[in-house]
C-alpha cells in the first residue's frame, strides 16, 4: 500500500474513535507515517513522485527497465 505524507487513513476519524473507545489514542494515530512505522502500509511517497514511483515498482515487477513502463 503506498500513501501520501501525512494522508489520514481510516474509515472513522480519530475523534470518533476516542468517543468509542474512551481512550486517547496515540500522536499521529491513522497517519501514513504512523502506519508505516506499524507495517500496515508499504511507502509514503509525495504526489508529485508518484507517477515515477508506480513506474518503478511495475518495471520490478515486469522484470523490465523503468523506461519501458513509463
Amino acid at each position: 500500500m503506498i500513501a501520501e505524507p501525512k494522508a489520514l487513513i481510516g474509515f472513522a476519524g480519530p475523534r470518533v474513535i476516542e468517543q468509542t473507545v474512551r481512550e486517547k489514542l496515540p500522536e499521529g494515530f491513522q497517519r501514513a507515517e504512523f502506519l508505516l512505522q506499524k507495517g500496515a502500509i508499504d511507502m509514503i511517497v509525495d504526489r508529485r513522485r508518484l507517477r515515477d514511483e508506480l513506474a518503478q515498482l511495475l518495471a520490478l515487477l515486469q522484470k523490465q527497465p523503468a523506461d519501458a513502463v513509463a
